[in-house]
């Protein structure tokens, strides 16, 4: 950076570039953009410029939107992720258009285009947004490369960043790419970048600064020294919180004589302050960080017609005091995350009228609650574009289900100021959240099938979640059903067993249904809770906060425990306790004839689809498994198909469930032919030997000691001829086994 900055004083040649031609495909390839990138920048300034490229003809004719690509592509911009959706004409054959829109509201001359990323970090999107407008300017105005790339960079890119070093690396990011640019004749000066470190805060006091306004004034230049002291004044207030709110700094929110007017009378007069031979070293710092910091004013007064960039992450539990209370105060709907505080409504205040943000975000904000007020607002009074859900696994360093994450192009403005979308009031969208690769996101976003929504029809949505997926005829399941929280203590280790470590129940223990790893139709019956009818310590606890005794209007009901992670797998629900990982879709009085619908709902793939399509959050709420779409008539059809008979009631082989019949070898299955449960083979797995050696030594299962149990014929059948069985342990529960060869 330091031989870029003398460079461009001339006080370097070529001969003292100290990285040799064979390394610089290394460097560069440190800036080399990602799909995310591509994908964002392709949808913008790619749909903007193939809106004026291609032809009535070519919008008609194409058979795909490779095709169309190909039409719009440019040496060196192939627009692989640019992408097209086809809409009926109000004459004639359909016509193709681009799925982001036509960017109306930007201006006709590439050279009055303003591109700003906030938080520009190196300068992966500044970089590449150079790559794509030069060659654009090349083609629209006839210009030579080196005179695009000047241009570019002259006209077209703005920066600004927290960290000082990333400023330094974003700027030689743009200097080796011009100065690469095939044809571009290789090293030479280039025009000052536009970027700027958002992030200094001056080091002296308001005094100490004001000894620059005399500095100032032995320049011989009357206009910049007139009222010097409450420019400097203003600059040096709005920016001692630089460091901590860096982009998140509106000078335009300041009734300040600064930034309100000539920024740059402002900077020469910095500038000449700094300039002056035989003053204090530190007064010539103050000077050279006032003037930088008024360049940062400057960008950050300015508005743009697409602001671009990767955000940055914090929850707010995790942000400064300061920081939170300033959030609180000036984006209070968005103030739960730096994320959407800082891109979500600062992007779209930096946006011109008709501008718009293009953003690599988290997802969460679509569905949680406490996010319902930013996205009506958003929704109410700006264009949504195009959304792209990329889910898990999109970043090559990030593994899991740790971030998952969108990406988002809004416009500033309702759409009925947009032209294009006004014909249609859609927002198109595409899911790739289902591939687990980055290798695979990149591939499927160019040709998954793009979905258009009606904007509008989103604040429909339960808690106006934003989802992929029109508003439908149906209603909700929450018509018919509520989704009931688990039964939760902060010391379940205290009071939780599994059922076979108790051997005396009494009226301590109760049956705790919880999670299960795949539907099945009865499962989750492994635990026991020390609940003492209610009136024991875990029920003080849930008294004085320490517990959560929820779930109490589904126990003793039917219903569905559903898991609340994953893939949200479910069983049947018993009507005992459940644990807080399990929530009960639990029908309403007056619905209970119901349930078979609403189970065979539950148990499909179609369920899991419909709550995570409002929701893609790891844990789901209770009250979110109800807020889908619930076709009553359908289940009811699949329900009588399915259960002539009714639901089964309880049945299992697996002796891990209190359920369990207790015979060693007996079994119950479900009869398909005859819709029923029904006497199975008998077994020869390994459990097999297990519940034989646990009878000899005189175990029992809850089953067979709970002749109130609600089981099923068959189920209740063997537990009767277990009766018949008799254990050989002595008085001191040992059975001898003699040893058997063979």
């Amino acid at each position: 950076y330091q031989f870029w900055q003398s460079s461009r004083k001339g006080e370097v040649n070529r001969s003292e570039v100290k990285i040799g031609a064979d390394e610089l495909p290394a460097v560069t390839q440190l800036f080399t953009e990602p799909y995310m990138v591509s994908f964002l920048l392709d949808n913008s300034l790619g749909a903007w410029w193939a809106a004026r490229r291609l032809t009535g003809a070519d919008l008609t004719n194409a058979d795909s939107e490779a095709d169309l690509r190909r039409a719009a592509a440019l040496p060196g911009v192939p627009l692989d992720y640019l992408r097209f959706v086809q809409g009926d004409a109000d004459d004639g054959p359909p016509r193709w258009r681009p799925a982001a829109g036509a960017f109306d509201a930007w201006p006709e001359r590439l050279a009055d285009l303003k591109v700003l990323d906030p938080c520009c970090g190196s300068g992966h999107f500044l970089v590449a947004a150079l790559a794509m407008l030069a060659p654009m300017r090349m083609a629209r105005e006839g210009l030579t490369a080196c005179a695009a790339v000047d241009a570019v960079l002259r006209d077209n890119l703005h920066g600004l960043e927290l960290d000082q070093r990333c400023v330094a690396l974003a700027a030689f990011a743009l200097a080796l790419a011009a100065w690469r640019w095939p044809g571009a004749g290789g090293y030479r000066p280039l025009p000052e970048l536009n970027l700027a470190c958002s992030g200094l805060a001056p080091n002296a006091t308001n005094e100490e600064w004001g000894a620059l306004a005399e500095q100032a004034a032995v320049a011989d230049d009357s206009r910049l020294s007139a009222q010097p002291r409450g420019s400097l004044d203003a600059l040096h207030d709005l920016f001692r919180q630089a460091p901590l709110l860096g982009s998140l700094i509106d000078p335009r929110s300041l009734k300040a004589e600064l930034f309100q007017g000539d920024y740059e009378s402002a900077k020469a007069l910095f500038a000449a302050a700094a300039a002056q031979e035989g003053v204090d070293v530190e007064q010539t710092e103050r000077a050279v960080a006032a003037q930088g910091m008024a360049r940062a004013a400057e960008l950050l007064a300015g508005r743009y017609h697409l602001v671009i960039t990767n955000v940055p992450y914090l929850a707010r539990g995790k942000q400064d005091e300061r920081l939170r209370d300033f959030c609180e105060r000036r984006y209070d709907a968005a103030k739960k995350d730096l994320a959407t505080v800082f891109f979500l409504e600062r992007s779209l205040e930096l946006c011109t009228d008709g501008g718009t943000a293009s953003l690599v975000l988290p997802q969460n904000w679509l569905f949680l609650t406490s996010y319902r007020a930013l996205r009506e607002k958003l929704l109410k009074s700006k264009t949504w574009r195009l959304l792209a859900r990329l889910g898990p696994g999109a970043f090559e360093t990030i593994s899991g289900e740790v971030v998952k994450a969108i990406l988002l192009s809004l416009s500033r403005g309702t759409p009925s100021n947009q032209p294009l979308q006004a014909a249609t009031g859609i927002m198109e969208g595409v899911d790739v959240s289902g591939v687990l690769t980055v290798r695979g996101k990149s591939g499927r976003l160019r040709d998954v099938e793009v979905t258009g929504v009606a904007q509008a029809a989103q604040l429909k949505n339960p808690d106006v979640r934003v989802a992929l997926v029109e508003s439908t005829k149906f209603s909700l399941l929450s018509s018919y059903a509520n989704g009931v929280h688990g039964f939760g203590s902060k010391d379940s280790p205290a009071f939780y067993r599994q059922f076979w470590e108790v051997t005396d129940f009494l009226d301590d223990w109760q049956f705790l249904q919880t999670t299960v790893d795949d539907t099945d139709t009865w499962s989750g019956c492994e635990q026991v809770v020390y609940w003492q009818r209610g009136s024991g310590l875990l029920a003080e606890r849930g008294r004085t906060g320490l517990a959560v005794p929820a779930g109490r209007m589904a126990w003793g009901k039917g219903g569905v425990a559903v898991s609340q992670m994953g893939t949200i797998p479910c069983a049947l629900y018993t009507g005992e306790m459940f644990d807080k990982s399990v929530a009960v879709v639990c029908p309403r009085e007056t619905e209970t004839e119901h349930m078979p619908a609403i189970w065979c709902f539950c148990s499909s793939p179609e369920y899991h689809e419909a709550v995570r399509y409002i929701d893609q959050k790891l844990y789901v709420t209770n009250s979110t498994l109800v807020k889908v779409p619930f076709d009553l008539d359908h289940w009811t059809r699949v329900a009588e198909e399915r259960y002539p008979h009714g639901l089964p009631l309880p049945y299992t082989d697996d002796p891990t469930q209190w359920i369990f019949h207790g015979h060693p070898c007996g079994s119950v299955v479900w009869n398909e032919a005859a819709k029923r449960s029904a006497h199975g083979p008998l077994r020869e797995d390994a459990g097999v030997l297990h519940v034989a050696v646990a009878r000899l030594l005189g175990y029992r299962w809850p089953a067979e000691g709970d002749a109130a149990m609600e089981l099923a014929a068959e189920q209740r059948e063997w537990v009767g001829r277990c009766a018949e069985l008799h254990d050989f342990a002595d008085a001191d529960g040992i059975v001898c086994l003699p040893a058997v060869r063979g």
